[in-house]
């Protein structure tokens, strides 16, 4: 499975921005996808899961703000991020592994990652 991530760029505080995962390659299974973001300096972290039949998860710092969704008939998962904060600047990464729960939190849990899009949220 080969993932491609897009959408990242430079917004001010309060703005919003799309950010979407399109999957390639012979997927076999139920696919649960993740979004991860790592800020300068730090680890990476868990932002939003959601699996194949839309049940969905969130860090805390998100919620209410960040909106996960797929498109499971397209191969395509996307990242509705309103009411941007400064904090959220990172390099955001979408990742997918097989399972049927949006339960999976740690990087480690995911096979299958995308490159990364670069997010900018300026005060």
């Amino acid at each position: 499975v080969q993932l491609q991530a897009s959408g990242g760029g430079l917004v001010q505080a309060g703005g919003s921005l799309r950010l979407s995962c399109a999957a390639s390659g012979r997927i076999v299974g139920a696919i649960v996808m993740g979004w991860f973001r790592q800020a300068p300096g730090q680890g990476r972290e868990f932002v939003a899961s959601i699996d194949w039949t839309g049940n969905t998860d969130y860090t805390d710092s998100v919620k209410g703000r960040f909106t996960i969704s797929r498109d499971n008939a397209k191969n395509t998962g996307n990242l509705q991020m309103d009411g941007l904060k400064p904090e959220d600047t990172a390099i955001y990464y979408c990742a997918a592994r097989q399972g049927w729960s949006p339960a999976y939190y740690h990087s480690a849990d995911y096979n299958y990652w995308g490159q990364g899009t670069k997010v900018t949220v300026s005060s």
